[in-house]
């Protein structure tokens, strides 16, 4: 049985999961107006995988004899000044989602809820490659300038 306060705190990260692949396809149009359709491409296939571990913390909370719910979720921004931005823009905020899983682990563990903790390092070993990838994008951007966004469109396109 997972407790209350875990709980709380997962459905907390729901919320703050799928707000995270608002924010992403959010960007994704922002790329598709600007004529990078690579971008756009990565940047839905992103948003897919945070509305995927939305549901996967739901189902994990379930699974516990819990309630999963969704709250409101907060507009997320629209614009942005450059491909560059965007990209440091989502480095940031994947910095921020690892504070956040990094809260839940803690919670887990002041519940002494060792099945938790181990479904959550899962989350925690994908951040690390979550910041290392927009941090390797951004590095690129800034190191190839204006010349790299077109190679960069065509690379991160690829994603599936």
């Amino acid at each position: 049985m997972i407790s209350q306060n875990l709980q709380n705190a997962i459905n907390g990260q729901i919320a703050a999961e799928m707000w995270s692949a608002n924010l992403y396809l959010s960007m994704s149009y922002y790329f598709e107006a600007k004529g990078y359709t690579g971008f756009a491409s990565w940047m839905k296939v992103q948003a897919s995988e945070e509305n995927e571990h939305a549901d996967m913390l739901a189902q994990y909370v379930m699974k516990r004899g819990g309630k999963a719910s969704v709250s409101a979720i907060e507009a997320v921004p629209q614009e942005w000044s450059s491909p560059l931005e965007v990209f440091e823009h989502v480095y940031k905020h994947e910095c921020h989602v690892s504070e956040l899983i990094d809260k839940l682990v803690d919670v887990a563990s002041t519940d002494k809820d060792k099945a938790s903790q181990d479904f959550l390092w899962s989350f925690v070993r994908e951040q690390v490659e979550e910041e290392a990838t927009a941090q390797g994008i951004v590095d690129k951007i800034k190191l190839g300038g204006e010349a790299a966004l077109y190679h960069l469109d065509q690379k991160l396109g690829e994603r599936k």
